[in-house]
């Protein structure tokens, strides 16, 4: 039994749990959705994620609400939400589990995203190698487009939300959200000059917004428990909800685990990954991929949160 409550990963633990829309559905999917979609302005949703706490959870921790928020207010024209799946980065292997394991929590959080953003088109960028996570996805969206849940009228409340998958082509450098959207664009995968920022000239240089897997599969829970329940996990009010971290190489569990933001790397390590293989002494970790500067074991005791990690001199992935 896990020691912490699990939120994103819940699902996909209980037995027989399927992905499908019918065993989504049956565990409270979707409920979110048809909680706000006609019924709670698009703005109040974007005021719950702000309340939340949520940050994004691809690397850069940015407040997902405030980056909602950046785009440009009575511009009348296509907006769109990219959702990065481009999951690159050497030891990370968490939106695969997700995209896999629970497709259609995934595509409840880019539906609501949408719907409070004003984006009438959403574009999966997959990275090319995930050919089953590809094909998971688009069966999932063909069950939820004829449930009523994405395209024209969800719900019945004159709402419109195409998702579509795009698999990128290999490329690491398109995890860089501009080098992703170059890429969606059909040309060269290079990052853009900022600014402008995507905020305002993005996909087809019309404002785009840009999240992260995880950071969306959060707002289905958001939504349906709240901002304060969310934000009351963690390590208010800077880091807070739970984080799935990868953890691998010489450990004797490795394996994607979801911890409420603020445990330590000893908890993480020690005791829910096992400690090291034949009890070896540990010599080095790294907290958030190929980028982040090593750590060692006298920063075991670091909180696994934004700051803290950065004030030993590292970062999250």
């Amino acid at each position: 039994m896990p020691k912490h409550e699990l939120i994103l990963l819940k699902n996909m633990m209980q037995p027989g749990y399927t992905g499908s829309l019918q065993d989504y559905e049956r565990a409270g999917g979707y409920q979110a959705l048809r909680k706000v979609v006609g019924k709670v302005p698009p703005a109040e949703v974007t005021a719950m994620v702000m309340k939340s706490g949520l940050r994004g959870r691809g690397g850069a921790g940015f407040p997902t609400g405030v980056k909602w928020g950046f785009l440009p207010k009575g511009y009348q024209g296509p907006r769109y939400l990219c959702c990065n799946a481009d999951e690159s980065e050497p030891g990370t292997f968490k939106d695969r589990q997700l995209i896999e394991r629970d497709p259609h929590q995934i595509l409840e959080g880019i539906v609501l995203a949408c719907y409070a953003i004003g984006a009438e088109t959403a574009y999966i960028y997959i990275r090319g190698e995930f050919v089953l996570g590809a094909r998971i996805l688009e069966q999932a969206i063909a069950e939820a487009r004829t449930a009523g849940y994405i395209g024209t009228n969800i719900l019945g409340a004159g709402i419109t939300a195409n998702v579509w998958v795009h698999r990128g082509a290999g490329a690491y450098i398109c995890g860089e959200e501009t080098a992703l959207l170059e890429s969606l664009e059909g040309k060269r995968g290079l990052p853009r000059v900022k600014p402008p920022f995507p905020a305002t000239h993005g996909l087809y240089n019309k404002p785009t917004v840009v999240n992260n897997i995880e950071t969306l599969a959060n707002l289905p829970h958001i939504v349906a428990r709240g901002p304060e329940w969310f934000a009351s996990i963690g390590s208010p009010p800077k880091s807070t909800g739970t984080r799935v971290f990868c953890v691998s190489g010489h450990v004797k569990r490795p394996g994607n685990y979801e911890v409420p933001m603020g445990v330590t790397f000893r908890e993480l390590i020690y005791e829910l990954a096992g400690g090291m293989r034949s009890d070896k002494p540990l010599k080095a970790f790294i907290p958030g991929g190929a980028s982040a500067p090593f750590l060692t074991p006298t920063h075991l005791d670091v909180k696994l949160d934004f700051e803290s990690v950065a004030a030993a001199g590292s970062m999250l992935g």
